[in-house]
């Protein structure tokens, strides 16, 4: 017998999954209708809880549709890598002291992604 919580989708493959669903769309989406994008047994409901939190989250963006919503992505986070670096963005705006986390999250750095990150600083980042 398979235990119940071995089959629980690991963190973020949902939102993942529902992101995904909104980014291939070409206007926004009601839960139902992103339900039936993923192809998957999700109950509406569960679709809808995700929806509301990646809208908590400034992630996605949503517009009134009969007397429910319709969802779609936030421009700045189009893709997967705007979706992490909102989160990192997210991380570090939980913290008062800025200047310890950042300082933290370098020293943490190998070297590799360090000189990533230097030569990002040097260019401005774009």
């Amino acid at each position: 017998m398979t235990d119940a919580k071995d089959e629980r989708r690991p963190a973020g493959e949902l939102e993942a999954s529902v992101l995904a669903a909104l980014w291939a769309a070409d206007a926004p989406r009601t839960p139902g209708q992103v339900q039936l994008s993923l192809g998957a047994s999700l109950a509406r409901t569960t679709v809808t809880t995700i929806l509301t939190r990646l809208y908590g989250k400034g992630v996605i963006g949503r517009r009134r549709e009969g007397r429910g919503y319709a969802y779609f992505p936030v421009q700045d986070v189009q893709d997967a890598h705007g979706l992490t670096a909102r989160r990192m963005h997210s991380e570090l705006d939980r913290d008062s002291d800025r200047e310890r986390v950042l300082a933290r999250f370098v020293a943490q750095l190998s070297p590799g992604d360090e000189r990533i990150l230097r030569n990002l600083l040097e260019s401005d980042g774009r």
